[in-house]
């Protein structure tokens, strides 16, 4: 869309202002927030009407679905909300360059595998969705592809691309992963897609947590993207340059807008869910965005909290399994602290203040090299 705005001799009076990369990211952000605020409403009315209710019944602890019982009426699925709004945001607002279309698939694919998960959970009595095998074949196809495609993009680039791993704090240590006709690039994007998109979903279980935690991700993306995409800015700072990583601020933005949109009714007592429908699609664009601008190690470092969510099931899982006995009372560790007595709202907010410190540390990393 942004592309046919350009080219129109009726825009010449604008003096260049939709070729401003920080205007339409700004204008995304706000039209994707401005979405979520117009088809929330009818959205929660539609999946109360089909009866697209929270199963707390299918959860594996009795206590935990006491502490959720509250949330048996409310309308999951909400995942389509952000959704229509991220992607109608970015096709609106961003040219769409082979970076951006990638990003807009990696996120539809998703939202689709999430989609059939949820579906199943709501109509085939006794099922908690896809099987885990299942489920993790899907994630790693589009994780194939995602990678292939970045390969591709990489390769095409006049200057040979850029398909090393680098390190945060230290400029000069960095490997490379082009080798063996870009196999070890790919096995990287296979599992930084799978691993975080199974992370914002493990992390989705109190209200606002899991969007909150991917604003403020996004909202960290948002800068790198733009400063990854300037040759000048990229030099300065000695990271990596990628040609038009610029056009994935706007995809972050529209992410941060999106987000901010379905917070609204989200937030504690929650009107809506995101679901499956939601959470992996969300996982697998913050994936995206770290691969894109090759600042993948990064992501573990502003996505903290999904990476402790993550780990806290699998310490839990690994310290049953060995020595019998559990670590925390329960996993993911936000039920932990909710078992222990904390209020959910308290619990989400202090997750919100460490994801925000988190992302502005991060940004601070890009000039300590």
């Amino acid at each position: 869309m942004i592309d046919l705005i350009l080219r129109l001799d009726a825009f010449k009076f604008l003096p260049h202002l939709f070729h401003y990369i920080t205007f339409r990211a700004a204008a995304a952000a706000i039209t994707a927030f401005v979405l979520s605020l117009i088809l929330g409403g009818g959205l929660i009315r539609f999946l109360k009407r089909v009866r697209a209710a929270e199963r707390v019944e299918k959860t594996d602890s009795a206590e935990l679905g006491r502490l959720h019982s509250a949330k048996a009426s409310t309308p999951t699925m909400g995942g389509l909300l952000v959704l229509l709004a991220v992607l109608g945001s970015t096709l609106l607002w961003a040219r769409l360059v082979p970076l951006a279309l990638l990003a807009l698939f990696a996120t539809a694919a998703l939202g689709l595998v999430g989609f059939y998960d949820d579906f199943i959970k709501l109509t085939v009595p006794g099922k908690k969705g896809l099987s885990k095998r299942a489920k993790s074949g899907m994630q790693v196809v589009v994780g194939l592809i995602v990678g292939l495609g970045l390969l591709w993009i990489a390769r095409s680039d006049s200057a040979g691309g850029d398909l090393r791993l680098h390190f945060p704090f230290v400029k000069s240590l960095s490997i490379d992963l082009g080798g063996l006709w870009g196999a070890p690039y790919v096995a990287l994007a296979v599992l930084v897609m799978v691993s975080s998109s199974n992370a914002v979903n493990l992390t989705d279980g109190l209200d606002g947590l899991a969007i909150g935690c991917t604003v403020m991700v996004a909202l960290a993306f948002a800068p790198i993207a733009y400063v990854v995409g300037r040759a000048d800015y990229s030099s300065y700072l000695l990271i990596p340059h990628v040609a038009n990583a610029g056009e994935l601020a706007v995809f972050a933005s529209a992410l941060v807008g999106g987000g901010m949109g379905f917070l609204w009714f989200n937030c504690f007592p929650a009107e809506i869910f995101m679901g499956d429908t939601g959470s992996l699609p969300l996982g697998g664009a913050l994936g995206y965005l770290a691969l894109a601008v090759r600042h993948e190690v990064l992501l573990a470092l502003v996505g903290g909290i999904f990476v402790v969510e993550a780990l806290s099931v699998i310490l839990q899982v690994f310290s049953f399994r060995v020595f019998g006995r559990r670590i925390f009372r329960i996993a993911p560790i936000h039920h932990h602290f909710q078992f222990a007595g904390c209020p959910e709202s308290k619990i989400t907010v202090r997750f919100w203040i460490i994801s925000a410190i988190l992302a502005l540390f991060s940004v601070a990393t890009l000039k300590v090299r």
